[in-house]
């Protein structure tokens, strides 16, 4: 027998290191040519990194959360042939949906131990641990159960619920006793708190906000769906909202814009590509609505589905989130009264829509009651003087009271 060394390949576009998310094997396994081993994370997406040979895992040479550089042990096997070490620099790694592996490997590092595993010592020991599914793990951790005192009845000694269901009484911690549930920050929870924490570290944001009459937007709406919703599918307020950003834009370029801070550059954009925040399954997401400019209403609000299902649910490729050029962010019916958005840098705008309330408001010397709602944007002041942002507000403030606007080109 042998030993086969598979090293960390090289991703492509100058990526030195990368973020060992999750392992789909452990040691003593077998596995098998073009099986997956591990999901890496890259500053733009998670990569699948398959195995070369086939053969059995001796040592794992990160653990879920560790940075790696391109060309470090990632994996050790035991294969048939000579004694010789054999090292492989896999090239074969295959882009996967950004955020699908995320969950899991917290779920899977959560379980397994309540402290984060040691990192593995140069010469690559590795820590064993039960093997059980996602589902097992979390249902053991649930009920206080410790896995490593399960003995699994699954192939390979695998814990399986039939095991869990055969304990007569779970092992939970005293009633008294304080419980810290320890969740590692990795994959696409450490991008997040990245971005953010950059966000807010090189920009410098200030917030202007707004209050808009909605009242005869929101009547135009209802008309429309009511006559088109059935043909063209029914429309929600953020293709109108998007509406309202291309055409005010068209005065404001300065507003559609990406600030190169390291080069000390702005790049003014003509084609509007809107970034739609998301809440995923596993984080926020930020998809791009490419070219928004070139589509009418029910074409936006059909790509706006289209790419938020794919943020939401973990299928979003690479391409889907990035080059957006200002962003349009929404907490819908939580969306609160007032919010102070964070930049998605290089971006130098970002406008965030609250909550629609009905209200009592003096219109001509009256009280009537009006459909009201708050836009609270957020610039980049290094850029963008607050002059120029009022007036932009503004612009999409009189479009949106007066929804017959939009549609003049």
């Amino acid at each position: 027998m042998g030993q086969h060394v598979i090293k960390m390949p090289d991703i492509g576009e100058g990526i030195a290191q990368v973020e060992l998310v999750e392992w789909f094997v452990n040691v003593g396994d077998t596995v098998t040519e073009d099986q997956v081993l591990a999901d890496v994370m890259t500053d733009k997406a998670t990569v699948e990194i398959p195995s070369p040979v086939s053969g059995r895992v001796l040592a794992l040479g990160a653990t879920p959360g560790q940075t790696m550089a391109v060309g470090s042990e990632l994996i050790r096997l035991e294969v048939e042939g000579s004694g010789n070490v054999k090292e492989t620099e896999h090239t074969e790694a295959s882009q996967a949906p950004v955020t699908a592996p995320v969950a899991a490997s917290v779920e899977k590092a959560v379980a397994s131990a309540p402290e984060p595993v040691a990192t593995l010592s140069p010469a690559c020991e590795s820590v064993e641990r039960p093997l059980a599914s996602p589902a097992v793990r979390k249902r053991a951790w649930d009920n206080g159960i410790d896995l490593s005192k399960v003995t699994g009845s699954g192939p390979a000694g695998r814990i399986v619920h039939a095991d869990l269901d055969s304990l007569s009484q779970p092992v939970r911690p005293p009633a008294s006793e304080e419980q810290v549930q320890r969740v590692p920050v990795i994959g696409l929870r450490r991008k997040i708190a990245e971005r953010m924490q950059e966000a807010t570290r090189r920009a410098a944001h200030f917030s202007y906000v707004e209050e808009i009459d909605v009242t005869a937007l929101e009547q135009l709406r209802q008309q429309l769906n009511t006559r088109w919703g059935q043909a063209r599918g029914r429309l929600t307020l953020l293709p109108l909202l998007v509406r309202a950003l291309v055409v005010a834009l068209r005065d404001f370029p300065q507003l559609n814009a990406r600030y190169n801070d390291e080069q000390q550059v702005i790049e003014r954009h003509s084609a509007v590509h809107v970034g739609i925040a998301t809440q995923g399954e596993h984080g926020l997401l930020v998809p791009v609505l490419r070219s928004a400019h070139q589509r009418d209403l029910w074409g936006n609000a059909q790509e706006i589905t289209r790419i938020a299902e794919a943020a939401r649910h973990g299928k979003a490729e690479r391409d889907l989130l990035s080059g957006s050029t200002i962003t349009l962010t929404s907490l819908g019916a939580l969306g609160g009264i007032v919010s102070t958005p964070v930049l998605n840098l290089p971006e130098v705008a970002i406008v965030g829509v609250n909550r629609m309330v009905e209200r009592p408001v003096v219109v001509e010397g009256q009280v009537v009651v009006r459909k009201m709602m708050n836009l609270s944007s957020s610039f980049d002041h290094r850029v963008v003087d607050g002059m120029d942002a009022a007036r932009f507000i503004q612009a999409v403030r009189h479009l949106l009271e007066q929804p017959a606007t939009l549609f003049i080109d």
